[in-house]
């Protein structure tokens, strides 16, 4: 059985595995403040041209948005995200339960267009009883999305702006920001720190055990956020094991050279779907790649290869999700061109 269900099924990348080893004995302060932490801050600080950015490590993803989003609301406030935008749809509700309203857009290939934002806002405001409703405070974007697309420096710029007049920050999810930054894009990660009021970089599916960086970019830290992050959860007392992780993929340009491996394997995965005359169910540039498989194909399939339901496409088609990532090997793309 070959594998290309997620980008999280291995364990880590070696150089980290290694790193974690070597300063297995040594006896460091707990809750992020070791030496390792702080490398890792500044490292992040550098490549992200954002000297004055405030980072901290959290465990996981949704552990992350749910601290990120409650910490910056006030409790009169929602957060504003695509329709299918992870908070909206992955998340089991993880918003909602910190008191919360997602309030959704219309989705476009996975992203929010920035003029259907400014006319949400503009009607928000322009409401007579805009009082009695559920306010947006925030924006919430991901880059890459849940289909894998990417919004251009251009689009950012755009939402950044629309942010601004209306006094809301903008947040990326950036759990797979290193596929995003390999891709062909324009958007740098400092063009992400530019136009972003906090976004975090994705440890857990590019290549670390677990743990996510959070940046606050423009001097905006909620207050006691170190507080809110172990009340909900999401600080470790072995603080460590997250700032090794992070010291080592910011150290010779790891994190980008991990996507562009995957980069490398997903490109090649589309030559092969694309020969194979297997039709795609949108144009991702990243490393999750949707395609539609006739329901008996899809069954027989499974029996040898593992990877995502996505939804269904009619009665007799379904779209599914291959996902290469850090770790994939080109011989488990060769057995699967075998295999179809």
């Amino acid at each position: 059985m070959i594998s290309f269900e997620n980008d999280y099924s291995e364990g880590a990348s070696e150089k980290i595995l290694q790193r974690l080893i070597e300063t297995n004995m040594e006896q460091l302060s707990g809750y992020g403040n070791d030496r390792y932490c702080e490398s890792a801050k500044e490292k992040i600080r550098k490549a992200c041209g954002c000297p004055e950015a405030e980072i901290y490590f959290l465990s996981g993803g949704t552990q992350t948005n749910r601290i990120v989003i409650s910490s910056m609301l006030q409790p009169y406030e929602g957060v504003i995200a695509a329709q299918t935008g992870h908070v909206s749809s992955h998340e089991a509700g993880a918003i909602e339960s910190s008191g919360h309203k997602v309030l959704t857009l219309p989705q476009h290939d996975g992203k929010i267009e920035p003029k259907e934002l400014a006319d949400y806002l503009n009607d928000f405001y322009g409401d007579g009883n805009h009082e009695h409703m559920v306010f947006p405070g925030m924006v919430y974007i991901s880059h890459p999305t849940e289909y894998g697309t990417l919004y251009t420096k251009g689009e950012l710029a755009e939402l950044a702006d629309i942010c601004l007049e209306y006094h809301i920050p903008l947040y990326l999810d950036g759990a797979r920001l290193g596929y995003a930054l390999a891709a062909d894009t324009d958007v740098t990660l400092k063009d992400v720190a530019d136009y972003c009021d906090v976004f975090y970089i994705g440890g857990t599916k590019v290549g670390a055990l677990c743990g996510e960086a959070v940046v606050f970019t423009k001097e905006n830290v909620p207050a006691h956020f170190l507080t809110r992050i172990k009340q909900q959860g999401g600080l470790l007392a072995k603080g460590r094991l997250l700032g090794i992780q992070f010291d080592t993929l910011f150290t010779e340009n790891l994190y980008l050279e991990l996507g562009r491996h995957a980069m490398k394997c997903a490109e090649k995965l589309k030559a092969i779907f694309k020969e194979k005359k297997y039709p795609f169910y949108i144009d991702s540039p990243t490393n999750q790649i949707f395609v539609v498989l006739e329901n008996e194909k899809m069954k027989e399939l499974e029996k040898k290869v593992k990877f995502s339901f996505w939804e269904k496409a009619d009665d007799t088609h379904t779209v599914v999700r291959f996902a290469v990532s850090w770790a994939t090997q080109e011989e488990m793309i060769d057995e699967l061109q075998e295999l179809l």
